[in-house]
């Protein structure tokens, strides 16, 4: 799973200003908490693609004295700072926003104006989901879409899957808690809306965090891959014995491998580099994502085995 596309961040972020003036509007003229907290939401929403675009460019400035092996990991950063935003702004202040509510309630006036931005804003933020997932799914294979989320290194793509998702799960909380204060004239509904729109953003911005973090700390690449580097090892003639491989994601299409591996005794320095170079091509072809690798030649004692 690799690759970024702003094409879906920028869909995101043109629905999320056209709908947060929309609710903010709806929330003046009918005092609703829940359609403030939803504006709040697509406003954060809004800032957070901005950031994303900010990542993805920082992420391809070229490498350095201070930064060899690049920028790529600008992308997590940001990613990271991305799912903060969404616990400490989204979901924090609807929740405030919510519990206030539920403490002090207010009638709700002009229900029809929250009624016409909701499902406005679900049409505009399932428009956007779409594109979303449409470039998600261009490099999800057969892999389900839960796995592919949480094995994905494309977190800004990822991340703008997630938000959308969450928005358009948010409105849909909104608009029933919204016709279940209209019909029944019970006050409460409007804060509980709030609440649980806020207990929604607070846990995707968690998942979301727990899947920046372990890249920012450093991750290697999945089983499935090392098993490729390992057969490629294994299959070459020249190869007698190798560690396992090495790795580290440095951004969704950058990845540093690095080798330990003990070559046949009667081989000369040429060839050896020719078969360097020909176990770093079929590396990089079975694996697109690896543009680094780095082959230390030792002795290892056990033959044509991995040693962990």
């Amino acid at each position: 799973m690799s690759g970024t596309s702003k094409k879906a961040i920028y869909g995101a972020v043109i629905a999320n200003i056209a709908i947060a003036i929309s609710k903010f509007t709806a929330a003046v003229f009918t005092g609703s908490s829940t359609m403030l907290s939803e504006g709040i939401h697509s406003l954060v929403d809004t800032g957070n693609g901005i950031l994303l675009l900010l990542g993805i460019k920082k992420s391809k400035r070229p490498a350095d004295e201070n930064h060899p092996f690049g920028y790529g990991n600008e992308v997590y950063f940001w990613s990271f700072i991305v799912a903060v935003l969404i616990f400490a702004l989204g979901g924090g202040i609807a929740l405030y926003e919510g519990i206030e509510h539920i403490l002090h309630p207010k009638e709700v006036t002009d229900v029809i104006w929250n009624y016409v931005v909701l499902i406005l804003a679900i049409v505009f933020e399932g428009s956007a989901l779409s594109i979303g997932l449409k470039e998600f799914n261009k490099t999800r294979g057969n892999v389900s879409f839960y796995k592919a989320l949480i094995e994905t290194k494309d977190t800004s793509t990822a991340a703008i899957v997630i938000e959308d998702s969450a928005a358009v799960a948010g409105l849909t909380i909104a608009l029933i808690t919204l016709f279940l204060g209209q019909i029944t004239g019970i006050e409460y509904f409007d804060g509980i809306g709030s609440v649980l729109i806020g207990l929604l953003l607070l846990s995707v911005s968690t998942f979301f965090a727990i899947e920046c973090k372990s890249l920012l700390i450093g991750e290697g690449l999945p089983e499935s891959d090392i098993h490729k580097i390992n057969s490629i090892l294994s299959k070459d003639e020249a190869v007698t014995a190798y560690k396992r491989p090495l790795t580290l994601f440095f951004g969704p299409d950058e990845v540093l491998v690095n080798l330990n591996v003990n070559f046949k005794d009667d081989l000369v320095s040429d060839e050896i580099e020719q078969i360097v170079d020909r176990l770093e091509n079929e590396i990089k072809k079975s694996i697109p994502s690896v543009n680094r690798i780095f082959i230390e030649a030792e002795t290892i004692l056990t033959k044509r085995k991995s040693m962990k």
